[in-house]
């Protein structure tokens, strides 16, 4: 029996946590990716190409998807395209070592909500995520966002 506990009381309530999918084809950032988001979200997949991240975004459903800019078979902005057009609702992050405002600007009118530097991505990425999860405002922490 625990003392502290009302037996009549509802159960504690535990925060949601984002589902996420990853879509980096480059392994050791992919690895690092799971390690540095793992405490704070439900990672439901990883996948290293374009048409992969597409395929997986229909069969997972994730709340956010955290989308390499240069993947092979498909890049991320048509990957992103093309999963806004069928999951609207899905948060898209697009991660980028490309520092370019033209990019930035193409990824903001396909449907991403924050494009993160992959040199930023250990102190960007976890609460880009979080706004994007609960609808928050990723441009007043200083990511790239709208």
């Amino acid at each position: 029996m625990t003392a502290n506990r009302d037996p009549g009381g509802p159960p504690p309530q535990v925060p949601p946590r984002p589902r996420v999918l990853l879509a980096e084809d480059y392994n050791a950032l992919l690895v690092a990716l799971r390690r540095l988001l793992a405490p704070s979200c439900d990672i439901v997949g990883s996948v290293g190409d374009g048409l992969e991240v597409v395929d997986a975004a229909a069969r997972l459903r994730p709340d956010v998807i955290v989308l390499d800019l240069n993947l092979p078979t498909l890049n991320g902005l048509e990957a992103c395209r093309r999963i806004k057009a069928a999951l609207p609702r899905c948060q898209i992050i697009l991660i980028t070592a490309a520092d370019d405002d033209a990019l930035r600007k193409r990824a903001f009118e396909l449907g991403a909500c924050a494009f993160v530097l992959k040199h930023r991505v250990i102190d960007e990425l976890g609460p880009a995520i979080e706004d994007a999860f609960h609808g928050g405002d990723t441009a007043a922490r200083g990511v790239q966002g709208v």
